[in-house]
């Protein structure tokens, strides 16, 4: 999951230590919100920083939830297609798990062999998007150890 730090960090989540995911309005990032369950394990990235990447983790608490700021008139998020009965958006609660010691930048991870298939390098712009179990784990190894 993206965000950008300066919007809403993981110093942020860690924290209020849970939050909605709320504001997303891409339809594919969307549908892989809504395949995500309880207990759920996230990689909180960092995007439109010097340089983006992996900074934390997260797990998810509560899915299938309707996101309020389509709602709200006042917010950036505002969906004037949205209805209370037919809402449009939703988005799932996560909660703080940790802060990597080492940040995982975007350029640590493109030199990764078992990341080249990762999802992000074709739909970098997308704010929510699968990765394997492989890709999980490579990457919470990569923020256990300093970069070379």
């Amino acid at each position: 999951m993206k965000t950008e730090p300066e919007t809403f960090s993981i110093a942020d989540l860690a924290r209020v230590g849970t939050e909605p995911w709320t504001g997303v309005r891409n339809l594919m990032a969307r549908n892989f919100m809504r395949a995500m369950k309880v207990g759920d394990e996230v990689l909180f990235y960092h995007s439109s920083c010097k340089p983006p990447g992996v900074a934390g983790l997260a797990r998810v608490e509560r899915a299938g939830i309707v996101d309020p700021t389509q709602f709200d008139t006042a917010s950036e998020y505002f969906d004037a297609r949205s209805t209370r009965d037919e809402p449009r958006w939703d988005c799932v609660e996560v909660s703080y798990v940790a802060t990597l010691p080492h940040y995982v930048s975007i350029d640590r991870m493109r030199r990764e062999r078992g990341l080249r298939a990762m999802m992000l390098w074709k739909w970098s712009r997308l704010s929510v998007q699968p990765v394997t179990a492989a890709q999980y784990a490579k990457i919470v190894a990569l923020g256990q150890t300093a970069a070379a």
